[in-house]
């Protein structure tokens, strides 16, 4: 099957180096990998910011990816790309028409790749798949309640969420936001994203650590939503061990970063500041040895889509203490897999940790079944199938033939 991703303001390019390898950016990556190795041609079509890229880049994960002109050739915040996106799509169209490749199905990343992918469509006939990522309706279930970046985001999202032909949603928590928006219930296909097993696994080197010392380790962007104030608050409850931070900007640039300052002073303030490391960015090859030299991975955010970390400490074996939100409360199973608390309430983290850490049957036992759950849901093949089906559905490509009369 020829497969288009068009994924606008997130190259999968961008993977390599840093703070970008938990985003937007590496899912498009993972999933054109896992969709070429089961033998389907993909393309990824992403918007040209540097004058000097070439059109057409080849990966060693077999797929390519191609740089569309749409708006000036430079780095635009994605807030501001909605007046360049009708002109990302009548390249597409175009491109289609006259290069003798057109796609058995387009799939879509984010609302603003979504408008593009609709108006190349419904020109050249080529059925639509969505995947949001983020919706803008969320924003007013977060903190604060305020309103998403984006003129006329929300009104987009629900125009869209009728318009394409299936929309591929990650979490049971989307799929009921998306009801509540207006989306019908047909359109919408639960497919959660897979994880690499090739680079995450139990068996492996694993980061040095203090002796003795229980590790406590967080995987991601140093995002207030995150959570990650929460777990520094929650440290006091948990004597003896240690909060590893892994993610934000290169170590580097840590004392220049108004959120890796505000944790460092926060940790001093509860008295643990011996007892928290912020380690910023690593390789994405190194994350597996962090995930292994720890003993628990706590996934704190206040607002998930779906969740990434968790499941990659879970591939290694790694029991996860999580808050109860999103995505996370598809992926950790409360009680088989991990536990599952309130979000922002330290004083319930702390607790649940401390009591994970005491107990190490139950660790053992979360550890395993955490694999298994890995294994047989949320691998690479798994999830190139279950997309496999859906582009199916909605282009007729590689359906059976009806049995004889």
């Amino acid at each position: 099957m020829r497969i288009a991703m068009v994924s606008g303001h997130a190259s999968p390019l961008a993977v390599p180096g840093g703070q970008d390898a938990v985003g937007l950016h590496l899912h498009v990556a993972e999933q054109a990998a896992a969709l070429a190795a089961e033998g389907h041609e993909v393309r990824v079509y992403t918007r040209r910011d540097d004058a000097t890229l070439p059109d057409t880049v080849p990966t060693d994960a077999g797929y390519q990816v191609w740089h569309v002109p749409a708006g000036p050739a430079r780095p635009v915040p994605a807030d501001e790309l909605l007046p360049h996106v009708g002109e990302f799509g009548r390249w597409l169209a175009a491109h289609w028409q006259r290069a003798g490749w057109r796609p058995d199905v387009t799939h879509a990343h984010f609302w603003l790749s979504g408008l593009a992918a609709v108006h190349a469509g419904r020109r050249t006939g080529t059925p639509v798949v969505l995947t949001y990522h983020d919706l803008g309706s969320a924003y007013r279930r977060r903190p604060g309640g305020r309103e998403p970046a984006g003129r006329g985001r929300i009104g987009y999202e629900r125009a869209l969420g009728r318009a394409v032909d299936r929309v591929v949603v990650q979490s049971h928590d989307e799929l009921g936001e998306l009801v509540r928006l207006g989306v019908p219930r047909a359109r919408l296909a639960l497919v959660p994203s897979g994880v690499d097993e090739r680079l995450f696994a139990p068996t492996g080197p694993a980061a040095p650590r203090v002796a003795g010392r229980p590790r406590l380790l967080t995987v991601g962007p140093l995002h207030e939503r995150r959570g990650v104030q929460d777990v520094v608050r929650a440290l006091p409850g948990v004597p003896g061990a240690e909060y590893v931070v892994v993610g934000g900007p290169p170590a580097g640039s840590l004392p220049a970063d108004d959120v890796a300052r505000r944790l460092t002073a926060l940790a001093g303030s509860c008295g643990v500041a011996d007892r928290v490391r912020l380690v910023g960015a690593v390789p994405r090859e190194e994350l597996a040895a962090w995930y292994r030299s720890a003993d628990v991975l706590v996934a704190a955010p206040w607002y998930e889509p779906f969740g990434r970390s968790p499941l990659e400490a879970m591939a290694c074996g790694v029991p996860v203490v999580g808050t109860a939100v999103g995505g996370i409360t598809d992926s950790v199973v409360d009680g088989l897999t991990g536990d599952l608390v309130p979000p922002r309430d330290p004083r319930a983290l702390g607790t649940a940790v401390r009591r994970l850490l005491a107990d190490r049957v139950r660790r053992f036992a979360y550890a395993t079944a955490a694999l298994d759950r890995v294994r047989v849901r949320y691998s690479f093949r798994h999830w190139a199938e279950q997309l496999g089906t859906v582009y199916a559905a909605v282009s007729g490509v590689g359906r059976l033939a009806p049995a004889a009369a």
